[in-house]
């Protein structure tokens, strides 16, 4: 912002209404860059079609602004109702997709400024939510998505759920805006106990995994949390990892993408204060004068994880106990149909690029809109997926019935590259993109796949993809046994070395390469792959330790 600091706007946004209210009323098409900084708390970004944009400079016409919606449903819990409105609304007031977010969310794209507020109150009213979606605030909780019926699963999603409501924010703004059709400026903003006025030095994002299930990519959140749970089933204590976050600028060597440091454990009673504590440290600690270097996670590079440790404790006002140990981490897949443990099954769906759309041949967004309309939950996950939930087994039957009727196959009908592959959206509605993402992963998966099957190489180790437009890394690139991030134009920056566990950060390993190169420059790593692997070796491991040697920067 060129004219007022995004500091000086929280202070002063009297309980995050700033001009949002006389704007929205207004017969116009787009929100001063003010009010644009504030909608972000509401849920919603501003964008503009960014395909559209040389024409309209040629023709002089303006630009051709929309809004994308997002969703705040811990733990991707999606009621039945409340996906049902998402799609209908998506259909009447949006671009007719739905798109499933690597934090678990929903997304509506191309809804307009003056159809804004109905898409808002109807998602609230259908049991959803999209405060505190995005924004320098607390984001989505995400949780181990499965719904097992096992002590650990239940108690990742009791905290996440828990999580959340201590960290939504009190502005009362959001319901008088969106719902009420008050005059809401005239009204006293509600205090906020753990945000005060300026809210986060940026946004604050929280993970809670259940032990050996990391499908939530823990240690790149600022906070992640993981249940301990006995054989029992008694949860002894929560462990506590803190100071993750992937995101970075090009060319700036104070960013960096970071893991998430084990900090310690506290008991089952003390969570949420730990929690409280955490955000505060962050919130009165964290870097104010350069947002790109606010979130926590540059904190403690800069202090040191000791330091930290001390300040949430005094903030907490008792000690952290050591970190416990865990199994080994994964990251489950599922397809079909899987007994949840409570006598009820989950249907898993696999959904490339998390875009729920009908096509000719395949209609999933028709048919999770009849599951919907049928009465069953569902969850989204954080790999872009979709699982159909709580269901008896005496109605598998009827949702199969559904599924087919629409064309609907297990895992969406995907090759093994798809269902390890994620992707933002980028082009055309992001205006941080700098090259291309979801519109060309099915080029690059097509690429990859043929120079993978050309090295001779099977199904057994397919590695984890993930590709970006831009290197703020909302599909998580640098996690990935290959990470793919745009740079400019048809040109990104190749990484390699992830794991399938999503433990370990990758290393660059070309720069400014054109997306049909891109396979290229990673074939003689796949055939060295296919003649070196050890026993059991994943594609990344092989990477790490073949490193020296393959580095192509």
């Amino acid at each position: 912002m060129s004219k007022v600091s995004v500091e000086t706007l929280k202070a002063t946004s009297n309980g995050l209404r700033g001009t949002i209210p006389e704007e929205l009323a207004a017969a116009t098409d787009h929100f001063s860059d003010e009010a644009i900084q504030l909608l972000k708390f509401h849920g919603t970004y501003q964008q503009d079609d960014r395909d559209a944009r040389k024409t309209a400079r040629d023709s002089g016409a303006g630009k051709d602004y929309s809004f994308m919606v997002r969703t705040k449903n811990p733990g991707g819990y999606l009621p039945a109702a409340c996906y049902a409105a998402i799609d209908e609304l998506a259909d009447r007031l949006g671009n007719g997709t739905v798109r499933i977010t690597t934090r678990a969310g929903l997304q509506i794209h191309g809804v307009r400024k003056h159809n804004l507020k109905e898409v808002i109150a109807q998602i609230n009213a259908h049991l959803g939510s999209t405060l505190g979606a995005c924004g320098d605030i607390n984001r989505n909780v995400m949780a181990s998505p499965f719904p097992f019926a096992a002590p650990a699963y239940k108690a990742t999603r009791d905290a996440a759920h828990a999580i959340a409501e201590l960290l939504t924010p009190r502005a009362t703004a959001y319901y008088e805006i969106w719902q009420d059709g008050e005059v809401a400026h005239t009204s006293k903003p509600a205090e906020e106990p753990i945000y005060g006025t300026k809210f986060m030095p940026r946004k604050f994002k929280v993970a809670v995994a259940t032990p050996g299930d990391n499908s939530v990519d823990l240690y790149t959140n600022d906070l992640g949390v993981v249940p301990v749970v006995d054989d029992g089933g008694t949860v002894l204590a929560y462990n506590l990892a803190v100071g993750g976050g992937l995101g970075m600028t090009h060319g700036k060597k104070t960013t960096f993408p970071r893991l998430a440091d084990e900090l310690g454990s506290v008991p089952p009673t003390r969570l949420l204060d730990a929690v409280r504590a955490v955000v505060i440290v962050q919130r009165d600690h964290g870097d104010r004068t350069d947002r790109r270097h606010a979130r926590m996670k540059y904190l403690i590079a800069d202090r040191g994880l000791a330091w930290f440790r001390s300040a949430v404790e005094a903030e907490a006002g008792f000690t952290l106990d050591p970190w416990r140990a865990l199994p080994p981490w994964t990251v489950p897949t599922y397809s079909g149909w899987n007994e949840q443990g409570d006598g009820r099954w989950f249907f898993a769906l696999d959904v490339l690029s998390g875009r729920v759309r009908d096509t000719a041949t395949v209609r999933t967004k028709s048919a999770l809109r009849e599951v919907a309309d049928a009465g069953f939950d569902l969850i989204a996950t954080p790999i872009q997926n979709i699982l159909i939930i709580d269901v008896p087994a005496a109605d598998r039957a009827r949702v199969d019935a559904i599924l087919a009727r629409h064309g609907v196959v297990e895992r969406g009908g995907l090759d093994a590259f798809s269902l390890v592959a994620l992707a933002c959206p980028a082009l055309p509605t992001c205006g941080l993109s700098l090259a291309e993402s979801e519109r060309v992963l099915p080029t690059l998966l097509d690429d990859l796949r043929n120079a993978w099957t050309d090295a001779g190489l099977g199904t057994d180790a397919i590695p984890t993809l993930r590709m970006t437009g831009c290197p703020n890394a909302c599909a998580r690139p640098f996690m990935g046994e290959i990470g793919v991030v745009g740079v400019s134009l048809d040109r990104y920056n190749v990484y390699l070395g992830g794991n399938p566990e999503s433990t370990r950060l990758n290393t660059l390993f070309s720069e400014k390469v054109p997306l049909r190169e891109i396979a290229g420059v990673v074939q003689p790593v796949f055939a060295a792959f296919a003649q070196e692997r050890l026993a059991g070796e994943n594609f990344g491991d092989f990477c790490v330790r073949t490193l020296a040697e393959a580095v192509a920067v």
